[in-house]
C-alpha cells in the first residue's frame, strides 16, 4: 500500500530502489559484575576492540581514493582521534577496574556520560558533537560483539538501494557511494550536516527529518525518493514511476542543456556580468572549473596538505602543490586561503591544541597560524613561490580584527624580502584578503577594509556565528537559516561596504552554489560568487534568467524584512511559485 512520508530536502533529486534499513545502535548489555580475576582480561578485550575499531577506521580510509579520500578524510581521522584519546580510554578502563563494569557495560555508561555533558553545553558547535561519540561508541561496541565489519560488507554489497537510517557518519556515506547507493532518507540530520553536503556532492538524493521512515519503512520495501518536493514514497504506484521516469528524461535534458554553457559568459538578462569562482583543492577539480569556464579559484583550501599524515607538510610539498594548482588554472586568478585548522579538526601532527573546551570558539585560522609562525611562514613562502606562476590571493581565514591581518601582511613581507634575497622569482605584490565568517569582522568591516585587498564571505560559518546555531545539529535545523534577516542585512553590508572601498567582495559559502538564493544575492549586490565546480553551469543558467536591475530595486524591501517568511515571499515572487 503507497505510502508517503515527508522530510527536509538534504540533496536535491529522485532515486528509486529497495529499502535498506540500518536501526540505530542497540547495546547488548551483560551487566554482570566482574570478579577480581576477570579485570585485567576485560581491559585487553577493550584495548583489542579499540584496535579493531581504529583498524576499521584506516581500512575504510584506504578504500576511498581521489576527491572522496580528500573530502572525508577529515570525518575520518576526527573519530580515530577520538578513539585514541586518552581521557575516554582512562574512563572505559576505570569502569572496569575500579567499577568491575563489563567492557559493553563501560562503553554504554561512558557514553551516556558523555552525551549529558555535551547536551547540558550552552554552545551549539559542541553540543553537535554528542554525534561522534555515538558513531564511536558504536563502532567500538560493534568491534566487541564482532558484527561491525561483516555489517558494513552486508551493506557495501547490496546495490541499487535507498539507505534508511537515523543518521550516517560521512565516511560510511562516502564508502557506500562507491558500491552502488542510490539515495538516503534519514530520521534525523541537517540540511547543511557534513554528510548533507557530500551527499550534494555525490549528487545522491537526500531527506533528512523524515521521523517515521525506521518504523513505517521495511527492508527490501520499494522507495521513491523525492527530493524535489521533499518526499519518500513506499510502494509507489504507476503514476509516482510515470513522474520519476519524466524527471529522470528532464535530467538528461537538462544535463546536455547545460553542458553548452560551459565556457560561456555568466551575464544577466540585462548584460550585467557576474563572475563565477570554483572552490576546490583537487587536481581534478582544477582542470574540471576551467573546463567549465570559471573565472578562477575563489577558495583553495590548503587543510588537506596537513590532515591525514603524521608530519607538518615542508616547504617543497606545500609549494609543489601551490605551483600545479596555478599552472593548471593557465593564467586565471587563484585564491590560497591560508591554514584553517583548529581542535575542532583532526590533527594528526599535533599543530592544533587538541585539549580545548570549545574550539569553534578557539584557537584556530589565523589565530592558530599567527600563534605557530614558524609553520605559517613555512606556507607563506610555498604560496609565494608559487606566484611567479600566475596571479595569486592569499586568504586569511577567521579574522576578527585588522591586528591580525596586518600581523599576516608584515609576515608575508619578510617572507617576500628572504626569498627575493635568495634568489626566487616571486610576484611582485601579492594581494592578501580576509575571510569574514565572524561577527565582529562582519560588523567592522571597514576598518578591514583598509588593510585587505578583497573580502570573501563565508556564509557557512558566519551563519552559525550570527544565529548561534550549529548547522550539523539537527535540533537547530530550523534555526540556522541562511535567510534569516539578521544575516542578510549583514551581508548587504559587507557588500556594500566592499562597493564604496572598490574591493572586490566574494561569497563562498554553501549558498553561493544554490540556485535557489542566485536571485537574492544579486539583490544584495553581490557579484562575485564562489562554488563547488559541480554548481557553476546550474548558476550560470540561473543567472541568464535574470534581470540585474530589476533584482536591485527589491533590495530594500529584502533588507527591511523583519521574518524568514517576508523574504521567502520577495524570493518567490521572483522565481514565480
Amino acid at each position: 500500500m503507497r505510502r508517503v512520508l515527508t522530510g527536509t530536502i538534504a540533496s536535491r533529486g529522485m532515486a528509486l530502489g529497495r529499502a535498506r534499513l540500518v536501526q540505530p545502535s542497540q547495546f547488548v548489555i551483560d551487566e554482570r559484575p566482574l570478579g577480581a580475576d576477570e579485570v585485567e582480561a576485560e581491559v585487553k578485550r577493550l584495548d583489542e576492540a579499540l584496535a579493531a575499531a581504529r583498524a576499521e577506521l584506516n581500512e575504510l580510509r584506504e578504500k576511498l581514493h581521489g576527491a572522496l579520500a580528500r573530502e572525508v578524510g577529515e570525518f575520518i581521522d576526527a573519530h580515530s582521534m577520538l578513539l585514541s584519546d586518552p581521557e575516554l580510554i582512562a574512563g572505559l578502563k576505570d569502569l572496569i577496574r575500579k567499577g568491575r563494569y563489563r567492557a559493553g557495560a563501560a562503553l554504554k555508561a561512558q557514553r551516556d556520560r558523555l552525551v549529558a555533558v555535551f547536551e547540558s553545553m550552552d554552545d551549539p558547535y559542541l553540543r553537535s558533537r554528542r554525534e561522534d561519540i555515538d558513531h564511536v561508541i558504536a563502532r567500538v561496541h560493534g568491534a566487541l560483539l564482532r558484527q561491525t565489519s561483516r555489517e558494513e560488507r552486508k551493506l557495501a554489497a547490496r546495490v541499487g538501494e535507498i539507505l534508511v537510517s537515523d543518521n550516517i557518519a560521512p565516511a560510511e556515506l562516502a564508502h557506500l557511494s562507491r558500491h552502488g547507493l542510490l539515495g538516503m532518507v534519514a530520521t534525523s540530520g541537517s540540511p547543511y550536516s557534513h554528510s548533507a553536503i557530500l551527499a550534494r556532492s555525490l549528487r545522491l538524493p537526500m531527506l533528512v527529518g523524515a521521523h517515521q521512515a525506521l518504523t513505517e519503512i521495511q527492508d527490501d520495501d520499494l522507495v521513491l525518493v523525492d527530493g524535489e518536493h521533499g518526499e519518500a514514497i513506499v510502494h509507489p504506484t504507476a503514476q509516482d514511476l510515470a513522474r520519476y521516469r519524466a524527471w529522470q528524461r528532464d535530467a538528461a535534458r537538462e544535463g546536455q542543456r547545460l553542458a553548452a554553457l560551459a565556457g560561456a559568459r555568466t551575464l544577466t538578462r540585462d548584460g550585467h556580468e557576474v563572475r563565477l569562482f570554483a572552490n576546490a583543492e583537487l587536481p581534478e577539480e582544477i582542470a574540471k572549473a576551467r573546463a567549465l569556464g570559471s573565472a578562477g579559484v575563489g577558495l583553495y583550501r590548503t587543510e588537506f596538505l596537513f590532515l591525514m599524515r603524521n608530519a607538518l607538510p615542508d616547504e617543497e610539498e606545500q609549494y609543489a602543490a601551490y605551483r600545479d594548482l596555478v599552472l593548471g588554472m593557465g593564467g586565471l586568478p587563484v585564491t590560497i586561503r591560508t591554514l584553517d585548522l583548529g581542535a575542532d579538526k583532526a590533527d594528526a601532527t599535533g599543530l592544533a591544541l587538541m585539549a580545548e573546551r570549545n574550539p569553534a570558539l578557539g584557537v584556530r585560522g589565523v589565530r592558530l597560524s599567527l600563534r605557530r609562525p614558524a609553520v605559517f611562514a613555512t606556507q607563506l613562502r610555498a604560496i609565494l613561490r608559487a606566484s611567479c606562476y600566475g596571479p595569486v590571493r592569499v586568504l586569511v581565514p577567521m579574522v576578527s580584527s585588522a591586528d591580525e591581518l596586518e600581523a599576516v601582511r608584515t609576515l608575508a613581507g619578510l617572507c617576500a624580502r628572504d626569498l627575493r634575497g635568495e634568489g626566487y622569482e616571486i610576484a611582485e605584490h601579492i594581494e592578501i584578503g580576509a575571510m569574514i565568517e565572524v561577527p565582529a569582522a562582519a560588523i567592522g568591516v571597514r576598518a578591514l577594509l583598509a588593510h585587505a585587498d578583497f573580502v570573501a564571505i563565508g556564509t557557512n560559518d558566519l551563519a552559525q556565528y550570527v544565529l548561534a546555531a550549529d548547522r550539523n545539529n539537527d535540533a537547530l535545523g530550523a534555526l540556522y537559516d541562511p535567510l534569516h534577516p539578521a544575516l542578510l542585512r549583514l551581508i548587504a553590508h559587507v557588500i556594500g561596504a566592499g562597493r564604496r572601498a572598490r574591493k572586490p567582495v566574494s561569497l563562498c559559502g554553501e549558498i553561493a552554489g544554490d540556485v535557489r538564493f542566485t536571485p537574492l544575492l544579486l539583490a544584495l549586490g553581490l557579484q562575485e560568487f564562489s562554488m563547488h565546480t559541480g554548481q557553476i553551469l546550474a548558476v550560470r543558467d540561473r543567472v541568464a534568467g535574470l534581470h540585474c536591475g530589476e533584482l536591485r530595486a527589491l533590495a530594500p524591501r529584502l533588507l527591511r524584512a523583519a521574518t524568514r517568511g517576508e523574504v521567502e515571499a520577495i524570493l518567490d515572487a521572483i522565481n514565480g511559485v
